[in-house]
C-alpha cells in the first residue's frame, strides 16, 4: 500500500487527486535531469539538487560529464551517452558519481532517449542513491516474503473496510481465495461470522490507534462449514511514514484444538461442579429459601463457587455459600470435598466458628487450596442466626421495615491460611426479615471499587416484599455484566415466623461464647 488516495468517481473524467508526501518516489528521492543532444543540462529537479548538492544556477547550462564524473570515467560515461543518444535504446545500472562537496557516492540510473516536436533529442536522466534503493528493495523483499510465508493469517483492509489483500494463511483459514476477498467486507466474504463485531472493533482501532489484541472469535467458514472453529484475532492500524491512516490490518491464528479442549474441561467442570450443589435446596421450617447459580461466561473460568442449605435438629438450618480460589476442574473438585466436609461437620451442631475452624484444617490439608466462606445457622424458634465468616464478603440483612444493610462482621482469614481464629455473630432475624449470602463474582468488576459494588448491592435490595425469586433475578440483572470472569452463587432467605413461639432478650443472648 502506498499513501496515494484512491481515484474515485468517473475514470474517464479530467480530474486527479493528489497524493501527500511519504510515498515510495519520496523515500527514494529520485532527481531527474535532461541533457540535450550535446549533453548539456537543460533540466534539473530539485531532488537532483538533493542528490548531487548542485543548485539550478550551478547545474543548468553545464556538460554533465565532467561536472559529475570523475575524469577516470569520462569516456565510458560520454560513450554510454552517445549509444542512448543514437537509438541504442536505455541503459541501466550503477555510476560512481561526483557529490560536489567532493566525495563519491553509488548511484542508480536509468538513463533513455526523448524525442521533442521538432525532432530533436534529449536524454533523460533518473538517479537515486545506490544504498537508499537497495534498503527499500530489501525491505519490500523482507516484507513480501514475511506475509507470503507467515503461519499466521495476515489481511489489510482499507479505510472503508474492504480487503486489500489477504496472504495464503488467511486463504487457508477462510477457506475464500485471496482475489475473492478483495473488494469485499468481512461480512460478504465471511457470512457466517459475526461481521457486526469484526467492523465494530475495526472501526475503533481506525479512530483511535489503539491495538486490539487476542480477540476470541468462533464460527465458521467455507474452509470446513460443518465444524465450529475458534481463532485470535489482533487488529492494528496502518499508517504511512507521516501519519496517514491506510486502513487496519489484521492477523489471526486458529486455535480450534486449544477452543475444544477448553469447552471440554469447561463441559466437566460445570457437569461436576452442578452434581455437586443441592438441587434444589430443601425448603426449611421458618424460611423461604431462593437461589442461584451462574457460571462464568468466560469459556475457562469454571471454578468453585458452592452454596448450600443444611437441615440440623430442633429444625434449625446451617446456610452455606463459599468459593475456591481458581477456576476449571481442580476448583471445581476442592468445591465438592468442602462442601462434603461442610455438611459432615454441620451434624456434630457446632457453633459457626468452630465449623469454620475444622474447615480450615481441612482446607490446609488438600493442598494449595484456598477458599472463603461465610456459614450461618438460623433457629426459626428463637428468631436467631449465628454467621462467622472466613475471609468473605458479609452477607446483606434486609429488615422487614425495609432497610438494608451489610453487616458488619469480623472477616476472619480465607481457609487454608491455617491456625486462624474466628468469630461468631449472633443477630435477630425475625419474621419478614431477608438474608442474602453471596460469592464476590456478583459484585466484583474490574476498574470499580468493591465499596461502591456492595453500595450498589445494599440498595438494590430496595422491596422487603419482592418475591425471593424476582429478587435473585433482579440482583443478577443489574449486577451482572456480559463476559463476567467469575461464577457467582446466591442465597436469599426470609424469615416466616413459622415455629417461633416467644422471643425474649434470654433468647437473644449467646451463652456459649463467640469464638473458637
Amino acid at each position: 500500500m502506498v499513501a496515494a488516495e484512491p481515484f474515485r468517481g468517473d475514470r474517464g473524467a479530467a480530474s486527479a487527486v493528489p497524493s501527500g508526501p511519504g510515498g515510495l518516489m519520496d523515500m527514494l528521492g529520485v532527481a531527474a535531469v535532461v541533457l540535450d543532444a550535446e549533453g548539456r543540462i537543460v533540466l534539473w529537479s530539485p531532488q537532483a539538487k538533493d542528490l548531487f548538492g548542485y543548485s539550478p544556477e550551478e547545474a543548468l547550462g553545464r556538460f554533465a560529464g565532467p561536472l559529475l564524473v570523475h575524469e577516470d570515467h569520462l569516456d565510458q560515461v560520454l560513450e554510454l551517452f552517445a549509444d542512448v543518444m543514437a537509438g541504442g535504446g536505455s541503459w541501466a545500472g550503477v555510476f560512481p558519481v561526483r557529490h560536489k562537496d567532493g566525495s563519491a557516492r553509488m548511484v542508480e540510473f536509468r538513463n533513455m532517449r526523448l524525442l521533442d516536436e521538432h525532432q530533436g533529442f534529449y536524454a533523460l536522466g533518473l538517479a537515486t542513491d545506490q544504498e537508499i534503493l537497495r534498503r527499500v528493495e530489501r525491505d519490500l523483499a523482507l516484507s513480501t516474503r514475511l506475509v507470503s510465508q507467515s503461519p499466521i493469517g495476515l489481511a489489510v483492509l482499507d479505510t472503508d473496510l474492504r480487503y486489500v489483500t489477504v496472504n495464503a494463511a488467511e486463504e487457508r483459514l477462510s477457506g475464500v481465495r485471496a482475489d475473492e476477498h478483495v473488494g469485499r467486507t468481512v461480512h460478504e466474504v465471511l457470512p457466517a461470522l459475526s461481521a457486526a463485531a469484526f467492523e465494530s472493533t475495526m472501526r475503533r482501532v481506525l479512530e483511535s490507534g489503539v491495538p486490539v489484541l487476542d480477540r476470541y472469535t468462533v464460527g465458521r467458514t467455507p474452509a470446513d462449514p460443518d465444524n465450529e472453529h475458534a481463532w485470535s484475532i489482533s487488529f492494528f492500524r496502518l499508517e504511512d511514514s507521516n501519519g496517514k491512516v491506510l486502513g487496519v490490518a489484521t492477523a489471526s491464528v486458529d486455535v480450534t484444538e486449544r477452543h475444544r479442549m477448553v469447552q471440554e474441561q469447561r463441559r466437566t467442570a460445570l457437569m461436576l461442579q452442578r452434581s455437586l450443589l443441592p438441587h434444589p435446596p430443601p425448603q426449611r421450617p421458618g424460611l423461604d429459601i431462593a437461589y442461584r447459580y451462574r457460571p462464568a461466561r468466560a469459556t475457562s473460568e469454571i471454578g468453585g463457587d458452592w452454596f448450600d442449605v443444611i437441615p440440623l435438629g430442633g429444625d434449625k438450618s446451617a446456610l452455606v455459600v463459599g468459593d475456591v480460589m481458581g477456576s476449571g476442574i481442580n476448583a471445581a473438585a476442592t468445591m465438592g470435598q468442602l462442601r462434603t466436609a461442610t455438611r459432615t461437620l454441620a451434624d456434630l451442631d457446632l457453633l459457626p466458628a468452630q465449623v469454620m475452624h475444622h474447615l480450615d484444617r481441612v482446607t490446609s490439608g488438600l493442598g494449595e487450596a484456598i477458599a472463603t466462606c461465610v456459614y450461618a445457622v438460623y433457629d426459626p424458634h428463637h428468631a436467631r442466626c449465628r454467621i462467622s465468616l472466613a475471609g468473605h464478603l458479609p452477607p446483606v440483612l434486609l429488615r422487614h421495615g425495609g432497610r438494608a444493610e451489610l453487616l458488619e462482621l469480623p472477616t476472619g482469614a480465607p481457609l487454608g491460611v491455617g491456625e486462624v481464629p474466628f468469630t461468631t455473630t449472633t443477630l435477630s432475624l425475625r419474621p419478614g426479615d431477608q438474608l442474602v449470602l453471596y460469592t464476590d463474582g456478583l459484585v466484583e468488576i474490574r476498574d470499580t471499587a468493591i465499596d461502591k459494588r456492595l453500595d450498589l448491592l445494599v440498595s438494590l435490595l430496595d422491596h422487603p416484599g419482592r418475591p425471593l425469586e424476582d429478587t435473585c433475578d433482579w440482583l443478577l440483572d443489574a449486577l451482572r455484566q456480559s463476559g463476567d470472569h467469575d461464577d457467582v452463587a446466591l442465597l436469599v432467605v426470609r424469615a416466616t415466623g413459622d415455629g417461633i413461639a416467644g422471643i425474649d432478650a434470654a433468647s437473644m443472648s449467646d451463652p456459649e461464647g463467640n469464638r473458637a
